[in-house]
């Protein structure tokens, strides 16, 4: 090569001149051998195989190989990266569907109901405050077995069974296997200190029994009476 054909292609003055196609490609070899020596190791590579006679073989890709290093540059290579993606995707594709773990169900509780509990209310009036309260004894004797009677108090908006009246709220008393049952009390605030507020389960007779005081109204306010 002249020194103007030199210039032509890029190549300095007192350089060895363009590299060939040839020597490129030796040294991209020799730069993805030592890559792969770096990342893979051989003796856990299930591709890589010495043959009787003493050269290496991928059988992945069914290539012969002189050396080890050869071998090395051939994995880091378009043909054998294809190759193991391949393999890859008809592995997973012949591979089992899993088994969905089974994930538990939770089935809501299901009783039959016995009817409903036997019940007394009483009312009653506390001259010293004012006060007007109501007594509730409520009768379970085939509760289940370990469990207590529960109450709570629902305000008319809640239900659906009548029409709404602000004037009243309701007391529920639930325990299975009997059905809820609810008294339509006044809609008053309910005082719960010291003893006036107190409910208690005899689970040697099954009577649940709940106490309730409502707070005194104030002077001209009416209320309506309990049902």
């Amino acid at each position: 090569m002249s020194f103007m054909d030199a210039r032509e292609h890029g190549s300095k003055v007192g350089s060895g001149g363009v590299a060939s196609s040839q020597n490129e490609a030796i040294d991209r070899r020799e730069r993805l051998r030592r890559l792969a020596l770096e990342t893979i190791d051989l003796a856990k590579d299930p591709y890589f195989m010495r043959n009787h006679l003493g050269s290496y073989e991928c059988r992945l890709c069914l290539t012969l190989h002189n050396n080890e290093g050869n071998y090395l540059a051939h994995t880091q290579g378009k043909r054998h990266q294809q190759n193991l993606a391949k393999r890859a995707a008809r592995e997973a594709a012949e591979a089992p569907a899993q088994p969905q773990p089974n994930k538990r169900k939770v089935q809501p509780r299901k009783t039959v109901k016995i009817g409903r509990p036997g019940y007394c209310v009483t009312k009653q009036f506390a001259s010293e405050t004012a006060q007007r309260s109501l007594l509730f004894q409520i009768e379970y004797p085939e509760i289940e077995e370990g469990t207590s009677p529960r109450h709570r108090f629902m305000s008319s908006i809640e239900q659906k069974v009548e029409p709404w009246d602000k004037r009243y709220q309701f007391l529920l008393f639930a325990a299975e296997p009997y059905e809820v049952i609810s008294f339509k009390i006044p809609n008053q605030e309910i005082d719960k200190t010291g003893q006036k507020f107190f409910n208690h389960w005899e689970p040697d007779k099954k009577v649940y029994t709940l106490q309730i005081f409502f707070k005194a109204p104030r002077a001209g306010a009416g209320a309506a009476g309990p049902k």
